[in-house]
């Protein structure tokens, strides 16, 4: 199984999925660290991806899924996956992965972004992601006003893990 947290900058998934990992004694991994150096760049500077700069960093992610499935090796992934095409890039055909959407408003996540230091990701770019967003239809949502204790809780149950 390969869960994906899902959502906004801001929204929780690295904090969630790392601790929702080690709950898990399950696999980690960021996206960030799968973005070209060239996406770092334009985001640093504020600038949006389009659709053509994603698409190697997805390929990217969908393909350490694969590896995981083939492995038959469970992780825990984080990705805004802010429309639902992306989702797609990312699941493929694979077997077994799930979405899990950290839900929350602007004003919430406007004001952890202002409070959070050394990311490449400007708050001024959360505007931009909102536009973007195509709630999914299909995914575990969660709210993220509670505690990441209590998220990860209520991802375990709603899931049965």
């Amino acid at each position: 199984m390969v869960l994906i947290l899902m959502g906004v900058s801001g929204s929780g998934k690295t904090t969630v999925g790392s601790k929702l990992a080690e709950a898990l004694g399950w696999r980690y991994f960021e996206a960030d660290d799968f973005h070209p150096p060239e996406n770092v760049a334009k985001m640093s500077q504020g600038i949006p991806l389009s659709d053509a700069d994603r698409a190697p960093w997805l390929a990217a992610m969908h393909k350490q899924i694969r590896d995981l499935n083939a492995a038959g090796e469970p992780g825990v992934m984080t990705c805004s996956a802010l429309k639902q095409a992306y989702r797609e890039a990312l699941a493929g055909a694979e077997p077994d992965v799930h979405f899990v959407y950290l839900r929350g408003d602007l004003e919430t996540i406007q004001g952890r972004l202002n409070a959070r230091r050394d990311h490449f990701m400007p708050p001024g770019l959360l505007a931009s992601q909102f536009r973007t967003l195509e709630e999914p239809a299909e995914a575990l949502v969660i709210d993220i006003r509670q505690a990441p204790e209590a998220i990860v809780r209520e991802i375990r149950e709603g899931l049965g893990l």
